[in-house]
């Protein structure tokens, strides 16, 4: 059977999917035809509705998937009404949305099925029970309309990660991907976290994976590792068919979990790769022997998730009891061993306060970080953060209706001041960081914080428009004068420390 694959990605960064590369492969590794379709601006412009359909009817699939993170669904329940208008081939919906809203899915009409979870063995046993003419009825992951009743059927056991075939990348606009990336290509070398941070999916996923199967976390074995040769194979593969690969990106959530496993990697990845790459830690689960393999290998950045300066909102809100005291070592231990250091923040989140935003920018100030980078919280259905919103009657549902990304503005409101607050924060916070620092140029942007602090909406939605061009002229100058400052580099959330982007260009 042919499937076509359509991966919505508008308006938010262009990324590599994991899932569809795997599914693909599986899918091929069974005897059928696969293609995709990413629709990202980054890649070429959004098609209007007359070029979606003309495209579907030249695809002629037998089986139609969408992978549909719950930002894109919108975009995506428009794209299925569109393809109802050009094929009878089922359309089924798959990616983390079907474990957030699976119900609200199938009730929105254009869906025939979903596949939640880990679906490399449900979509291929779901495709072949379609072109033999099989009944559905009992495939584990899948979910459909039943006598007009949804009906989830349960979850299968999580799949043996190194029984999986090797990734399909040529499925992919693959090189175009590397080169709008700056050479910067992900691998991911695990699936699943320990943790149940309230605003991630993680906790949802294990719940739904313990209940359907009747198990403990550890019998679930939910985090697992593609082994070390079978990893070091696709890096290989990776810069010998692909040109212009800059740095590799470890996304995995937790890539520091395991000591042995970062041993192993490290060593292993010296023989076969001289470029250097990234990995996400936890503050945690980082020590200096860690930071030695790390090191050693070639790891130039470091990613530490810390999201809040303020503990309260770390402990109660977030589930994150990570201590500040723990979060300052981290760095200055990446920092000893040369790693350049990256920290994930949010700021709008419920139940916070003004205090709440400025302790962020205050730890950051402290801690000094390479980088920052920075988004707004959104809710995510499902999650135990999104009920506390909902609970705290912070969520502008209209609003969240509406959002592509999470990068520019909230779903939350929090009244006036603290809404203009947060904009001014979320639009130029390497200001507030070195307005709070002891770098040299603390007292300028001092000066700067006040004086946008003092602006009423109005004004500051005029002087917003102009705010990156400003911030660039004013690097300039101090980058002329050797003075280390943050900046806003790379994209319009990231704030990088001028020691390093200068080295960069």
């Amino acid at each position: 059977m042919k499937i076509l694959f359509i991966y919505p990605n508008a308006g938010s960064q262009l990324g590599f999917n994991y899932g569809i590369a795997h599914l693909s492969a599986v899918l091929k590794e069974a005897g059928h035809e696969v293609s995709l379709w990413q629709l990202c601006e980054d890649i070429e412009p959004l098609p209007s509705q007359d070029q979606f359909l003309n495209r579907i009817r030249q695809e002629a699939a037998d089986i139609i998937g969408f992978s549909v993170v719950t930002n894109q669904w919108p975009y995506a329940k428009e794209l299925a009404g569109w393809t109802r208008k050009a094929t009878k081939a089922p359309l089924v919906c798959g990616g983390i949305h079907t474990m957030a809203a699976g119900e609200q899915i199938l009730q929105s009409g254009v869906f025939d099925y979903i596949i939640r979870g880990e679906a490399e063995e449900a979509l291929v046993q779901f495709v072949e029970k379609v072109s033999q003419q099989q009944s559905l009825l009992e495939v584990q992951n899948l979910g459909f309309l039943h006598n007009d009743t949804v009906r989830l059927n349960p979850l299968r056991p999580l799949p043996d990660l190194n029984k999986l075939p090797f990734k399909d990348y040529d499925i992919f606009d693959f090189q175009n991907i590397i080169d709008a990336k700056n050479g910067w290509v992900g691998l991911m070398a695990s699936r699943g976290c320990p943790f149940s941070c309230t605003y991630c999916f993680n906790h949802q996923l294990v719940s739904h994976y313990r209940k359907d199967l009747n198990c403990s976390f550890k019998s679930l074995n939910y985090i697992r590792h593609f082994a070390v040769e079978q990893m070091m194979a696709e890096i290989d593969y990776l810069q010998r068919h692909y040109k212009n690969i800059s740095m590799f990106i470890l996304d995995d959530d937790l890539f520091t979990f395991y000591r042995q496993y970062v041993e192993q990697f490290c060593a292993a990845y010296q023989k076969i790769s001289a470029l250097p790459f990234v990995v996400n830690a936890h503050v945690g689960f980082f020590d200096k022997k860690r930071a030695r393999y790390l090191a050693d290998a070639n790891c130039k950045i470091v990613k530490f998730g810390v999201e809040s300066g303020s503990q309260r909102i770390r402990s109660r809100i977030l589930q994150r009891r990570m201590k500040n005291a723990s979060i300052v070592n981290a760095i200055e231990t990446a920092h000893q061993y040369g790693l350049h250091t990256s920290v994930f923040l949010m700021i709008g989140l419920p139940a916070e306060t003004h205090e709440d935003v400025m302790a962020t920018i205050h730890l950051m100030a402290k801690t000094k970080p390479g980088r920052f980078r920075w988004s707004f919280f959104f809710p995510f259905p499902g999650t135990k953060a999104y009920e506390l919103s909902a609970e705290g009657n912070y969520i502008d549902f209209e609003k969240m209706e509406q959002m592509e990304n999470f990068t520019d503005d909230t779903c939350l409101d929090f009244g006036q001041a603290h809404n203009l607050f947060l904009k001014k924060v979320g639009r130029v916070m390497p200001w507030f960081v070195n307005a709070y620092s002891d770098l040299p140029v603390a007292g300028f942007y001092r000066k700067k914080v006040e004086e946008i602090l003092a602006l009423d909406a109005k004004t500051w939605e005029k002087r917003a428009l102009a705010i990156e061009e400003e911030d660039k002229k004013i690097s300039e100058g101090f980058v002329d004068r050797g003075l280390s400052h943050y900046a806003i580099k790379y994209n319009r959330f990231m704030g990088v420390i001028s020691d390093y982007f200068t080295t960069e260009d």
